[in-house]
């Protein structure tokens, strides 16, 4: 099977061998194209209206090197580049998307009820840091219960290593970790296994480095509205229709022509428009309304701001546009209960981490138009116990939540040196055996000693201003105070940094790491068998925390089942008779049976009608 998108812009092969190649330059009165083996003569492009500029090549194949060159100046690549092996700021290479062979079964997909993710980095999930050493690793997933792997981003950013959040051609798969093509075949070799592969995007800005936008089309944004990255991407000015086609394309791109299950979209309360369709929505719909018709494809927001307007709920339950957002309010909780740390804004779950942890997994967010202590009593959120639980993806930790600390620790090396191991474990229970979607953060199931640090390639002053501004911004908590406790901090340019984020696969099988793979592995052995068929139907449950530390949530599921969980989350033994008062038959105990509800222990009863 053969599967391209055609574009209205970028370069694309014709079946008699020449090659067609359109920018968008509004902002440029001439643009030349530059191929390499051309004897260095350039190809001058005719402008069309709108800032268009268009132009053919008799002769190309999937081999050959081009540039654009802006006013007989500027020479930049194609910022819808299917591939740029030289980095970044390099040549463009044609490719040809019909070369790739896929296989003739046809993969459509699984429903998102089926969902159990696994967050990772292509260049730290293994040693070599590829797309084809990724698949080595697959086998031992399906094995721990995966159901998708979400890949952090790929579009091409400046230097060999990076979290890609700094990408700035986001048609092109970074060179570092392979071909467009070996990320293909890693998708074929997901699909083969029966995992979803989604990818995390980035439309909120651009990287700061190697992004040539602003000299050839500067109505790409918005000055009128300023963000922490520059000019906002304009979404809703004069010429944003072709700014909003861009992304969409690519969106659909992903999808279409590597077959991508879904995206998780990076920070949209960052993403400002004030149209009348917002952004985010007319991409869902093209979505929907495109390879969404035939496949199932899934769409995940990050939105800091505990938004639940971007979900439209038909009138069997079901997602609209959006699939789900990532909830980090279970995560702050977990985080409060298992560390005892309330820095920065665990500060907003100090005080009730129990409650809000329970109506996080019962309710979607914990703050739904709550003040929030963190911004200084700012009402935070919107109200969510309407959406199916499946609307929520819940984590114990991410990317984000690791890697944005100063050293990059895990949660279980945290709870550790607090002496809390047991409550991590209780924890793990609730968010695994809740209704919602669980994402798990490469290495978490085996509680990796590596830690995952922020990490880029950066040169000259860009790099220096880097490392000083991640080094001041910890200077605000006390800990770090002191210069020196700062200048330990890892340069987040060193290779070393890198490197020492990666996971080493070979201490899965001694302690402690071989007792947590157990735990997870039982866990979601336990969700997929119990818990998954009747989840297609599930809603907004219903919770209770008590002061001793008992936390109890009931569950509707499909065909009138009910899911009950109990849980003991203090040092404190519960009431001697909470588990027997619990409806339905057990699905999950940690505990022997015969016992009462000990300190930090979980049950799991299913209820039949």
């Amino acid at each position: 099977m053969k599967h391209v998108h055609q574009m209205p812009f970028g370069a694309r092969l014709e079946s008699d061998g020449s090659a067609v190649f359109r920018l968008w330059a509004p902002s440029a009165s001439t643009i030349e194209l530059i191929v390499d083996g051309n004897d260095g003569s350039p190809v001058a492009m005719d402008r069309q209206p709108d800032g268009w500029h268009q132009g053919r090549l008799q002769r190309a194949d999937a081999q050959t090197r081009y540039a654009y060159r802006v006013d007989g100046d500027l020479v930049v690549p194609d910022p819808a580049s299917r591939h740029n092996p030289d980095d970044a700021a390099g040549a463009s290479r044609l490719t040809d998307p019909l070369a790739f062979e896929w296989p003739d079964q046809p993969w459509t997909g699984r429903p998102w009820h089926e969902a159990v993710i696994y967050e990772l980095h292509v260049g730290c999930f293994t040693e070599a840091g590829t797309f084809s050493a990724a698949i080595e690793r697959l086998d031992e997933l399906v094995a721990l219960g995966v159901t998708a792997i979400e890949l952090m981003p790929v579009a091409d950013f400046p230097g060999q290593r990076g979290w890609g959040y700094d990408g700035v051609l986001h048609f092109a798969p970074d060179s570092s970790y392979g071909t467009p093509d070996d990320l293909k075949r890693l998708v074929v070799a997901a699909h083969e296994r029966g995992l979803m592969v989604l990818l995390d995007v980035v439309y909120n800005h651009f990287g700061p480095d190697a992004n040539y936008l602003h000299a050839y089309a500067k109505p790409f944004f918005n000055p009128d509205v300023p963000t922490p990255w520059g000019a906002a991407i304009n979404f809703d000015a004069e010429h944003s229709e072709t700014v909003r086609s861009f992304f969409i394309n690519n969106v659909l791109y992903w999808i279409d022509e590597f077959r991508f299950d879904g995206l998780r979209l990076d920070a949209v309360h960052a993403m400002h428009d004030r149209s009348a369709t917002h952004f985010i929505d007319e991409l869902a719909q093209a979505v929907r309304n495109g390879p969404g018709r035939d496949r199932h494809v899934h769409l995940i927001l990050e939105n800091d701001l505990n938004d639940a307007s971007r979900f439209a709920v038909g009138d069997d339950g079901r997602m609209l546009l959006a699939s789900a957002q990532w909830n980090d309010d279970v995560h702050h909780a977990v985080h409060v209960i298992a560390t005892g740390e309330s820095d920065g804004y665990y500060i907003d779950y100090a005080r009730e981490p129990l409650r809000l942890f329970g109506r996080a997994l019962a309710e979607g967010f914990a703050y739904q138009g709550d003040p929030s202590e963190f911004r200084d009593g700012e009402l935070r959120g919107s109200r969510s116990s309407h959406l199916p639980p499946l609307a929520f993806v819940n984590s114990m930790q991410t990317h984000d939540q690791v890697g944005n600390r100063a050293f990059g620790e895990r949660i279980a090396a945290l709870a550790a040196e607090a002496g809390r191991d047991d409550a991590l474990r209780a924890l793990l229970a609730c968010v695994l055996l809740a209704p919602s979607p669980p994402m798990l953060f490469m290495g978490e199931e085996w509680a990796a000693s590596t830690p995952f640090q922020y990490f880029c390639d950066f040169h000259g002053e860009l790099a220096q201003a880097v490392t000083n501004g991640r080094r001041s911004e910890f200077g605000k908590f006390a800990r770090f105070s002191d210069p020196e406790v700062r200048d330990r901090i890892p340069d987040p340019n060193a290779e070393s940094t890198f490197r020492n984020s990666k996971l080493n696969w070979d201490e899965r099988s001694s302690e402690p790491h071989a007792g947590w793979l157990a735990l997870y592995t039982q866990l979601l052995k336990i969700r997929a068998e119990q818990l998954v068929p009747w989840l297609k139907d599930a809603r907004s449950g219903s919770f209770s925390a008590s002061e001793a530390g008992t936390l109890q949530i009931s569950w509707p599921l499909g065909e009138g089942r009910r899911w009950h969980l109990l849980a003991q989350l203090s040092d404190a033994a519960g009431a001697a008779d909470a588990v027997g008062k619990l409806p339905g038959s057990s699905v999950y105990r940690s505990f022997p049976a015969s016992a009462g509800l000990a300190a930090w222990s979980v049950a799991v009863n299913i209820e039949f009608p």
